[in-house]
């Protein structure tokens, strides 16, 4: 049927806004019967006309294309499913309860894929208390080091930054923790 935007929702985005085809139309310097065709599914809008549309019917470009309303919707989120972003530029660390469309510096980043550890890369966990108490026998220089620690748990992820000529370890709260990670800067997430 549609392509990338679907008729139906430049329609109900249209209504909702109280526009007629031709308001719309005049709106983003188009002819009503091309809104027209839009609606029916029988033609689809340019790709340069998706911001003035989107603009127009007071949704986001990702809202228009995603052919449902995105707004002020939240869904369940299963914490093990948790995605983490890292900027290769300022090193800024994301972490996100699924994928998303993450950016920083100007670059779009791409999640990471936990692989499993290495003799380089093993985390090692005691229990100290109520707390996981975590380590890696890892350089910690500048050029290469473990940049954070992480816990993934039922209900959040507790995050420990780490920055070079410390010592690469935390502290975690038991409950919960489901999944443990860490990152190398130059070898990339890693989990037990």
């Amino acid at each position: 049927m549609d392509r990338y935007v679907t008729g139906a929702m430049i329609r109900k985005l249209r209504e909702g806004k109280g526009l007629t085809q031709e308001a719309l139309a005049e709106r983003i310097f188009v002819s009503g019967k091309a809104v027209s065709k839009w609606e029916t599914g029988q033609g689809f809008p340019d790709i340069s006309l998706l911001e003035p549309l989107a603009g127009a019917l007071g949704v986001s470009v990702i809202e228009l294309l995603s052919g449902e309303d995105i707004r002020n919707r939240n869904r369940c989120a299963n914490m093990l499913r948790g995605r983490f972003y890292v900027c290769p530029v300022c090193g800024n660390v994301i972490g996100a309860t699924g994928e998303a469309l993450v950016g920083c510096c100007g670059i779009t980043l791409p999640p990471l894929e936990a692989e499993r550890p290495d003799a380089a890369h093993d985390l090692r966990v005691e229990v100290v208390e109520d707390e996981y108490y975590v380590t890696v026998d890892h350089p910690m220089t500048k050029d290469h080091c473990i940049s954070f620690l992480a816990a993934a748990s039922d209900h959040g992820v507790q995050l420990v930054k780490l920055y070079p000529e410390g010592n690469a370890e935390a502290r975690f709260k038991i409950d919960g923790v489901r999944r443990l990670y860490g990152y190398c800067n130059r070898h990339g997430l890693f989990g037990k």
